[in-house]
């Protein structure tokens, strides 16, 4: 008998079960999120989905990332082969633009909330003309360097203002501690550039209208200031410790974060990573200036932004996804969960995070620019952002001079695009 009360409740609940996964596609729907950004999983998990899933909860989020090195040829793959998510992670300018323009993204001017960005908010992802926007903007990320507050204290270290203060202070760190001065590394290659070359560089290049020369074709990458600036990231190479040339990413963050290095050339988004890792109270400081110049320049990135693929069979969900992406309340939680990413929307937003807080202060001091690979300039074959990675990893190496450096992107640049021929 109780076999029989058994099976029979057994079957009740199968039958229960039947019901809700024969009714789940009409009453909710599933998105999945593909993104770079890996290190971020926690916060969308713990954070970012629930806070959704109160205003949606039959909505089911999924985040998916990849490596950052893996993205842009993973997403590529996805995408042709049928099996992406629903929405895409953007990286800026002319990557997600390529991916419009192969009809992957759908248009999202008419979403609800894209009124709160100003059109440079949005340039990053949208057409030359200006008309469609495919990309809803999430944030900017700043370029610094990240600095270990007890290992300067122990040395008696000032905080680097001018270039020849900061190769002071690495000099001193390596002839007085068993500290690693500079925490980088050059396996993956895109740290050199990004943490290295498109962090100092602006101060070289005058930001914008460094940026905007390399366009026109009125500057050259054989210009002294960027032979110069290869020169700078040169003489790094003695104070990045043992083993440099085979430490990627992580090992780097884990330098850094088990306090045995004393400086990280950073992008603001790995303030979370240290939050959560290190047990040392750090700060941050920005590019310091080459030696003569009083101006000071910051790559402030129009970094992220959030796509809806093209090929999504729950658009209505995606659409209703995006649309809280580009609230009030999305850029507070993301400011906040992700220290580092700040908001490129019109809204007020306080930040409870001092690092965070540190490298927004510098928006006031500096002038602002982006990187300067990402706009138009990595359109063509070879692709100036990877090529970039490859020589400033090279010039770290010591295997390419500065100068062959500026030569080998100049000639890059020369084969296919006409400002520069």
């Amino acid at each position: 008998m109780t076999s029989k009360l058994g099976f029979a409740r057994k079957g009740l609940m199968l039958a229960a079960i039947a019901g809700v996964m024969t009714s789940a596609p009409a009453m909710a729907g599933s998105l999945k999120i593909e993104s770079w950004r890996n290190d971020d999983l926690q916060i969308w998990m713990d954070k970012i989905i629930p806070a959704f899933n109160k205003h949606h909860p039959d909505i089911k989020v999924v985040f998916d990332p990849m490596p950052p090195a893996d993205y842009n040829s993973g997403i590529n793959t996805k995408l042709e082969g049928g099996t992406a998510g629903d929405l895409i992670t953007c990286r800026p300018f002319d990557a997600s633009l390529a991916l419009y323009n192969q009809k992957r993204l759908a248009p999202v001017n008419g979403i609800s909330g894209m009124e709160n960005f100003s059109s440079v908010a949005k340039s990053a992802w949208t057409t030359d003309d200006g008309k469609v926007t495919f990309c809803v903007p999430m944030a900017s990320v700043i370029h610094g360097f990240i600095y270990n507050k007890d290992i300067f204290a122990e040395l008696g270290l000032s905080v680097p203002k001018t270039e020849a203060e900061f190769m002071a202070v690495v000099k001193t760190v390596k002839a007085k501690s068993k500290y690693t001065p500079i925490a980088l590394g050059t396996s993956d290659q895109w740290e050199a550039a990004t943490m290295g070359f498109q962090n100092i560089g602006p101060n070289y290049w005058k930001g914008e209208t460094g940026r905007q020369a390399l366009i026109d074709g009125s500057g050259k990458y054989t210009d002294a200031a960027y032979v110069n600036t290869w020169k700078a990231l040169a003489a790094w190479a003695p104070y990045m410790g043992k083993g440099y040339k085979a430490q990627k990413y992580p090992d780097t963050q884990n330098l850094f974060s088990l306090g045995r290095a004393a400086i990280y050339p950073a992008g603001s988004w790995d303030i979370n990573t240290f939050n959560g890792q290190a047990d040392f109270k750090f700060g941050a400081f920005p590019p310091p200036t080459p030696a003569g110049q009083s101006d000071c320049y910051i790559s402030d990135h129009t970094d992220i932004g959030l796509g809806i693929n093209a090929s999504s069979k729950n658009m209505a969900d995606a659409k209703t996804f995006m649309s809280w992406v580009a609230s009030a309340e999305f850029a507070e939680l993301y400011a906040n969960a992700a220290p580092g990413f700040f908001p490129l929307s019109n809204h007020k937003v306080s930040l409870k995070d001092p690092v965070a807080q540190e490298f927004v202060n510098w928006r006031g001091k500096c002038k602002s620019t982006i990187r300067n690979s990402y706009q138009i300039l990595s359109r063509g074959k070879p692709n100036l952002e990877n090529q970039l990675w490859n020589i400033s990893a090279q010039v770290l190496n010591g295997t390419m001079t500065p100068a062959a450096a500026a030569a080998e992107a100049e000639k890059g640049l020369q084969s296919w695009y006409a400002p520069h021929k």
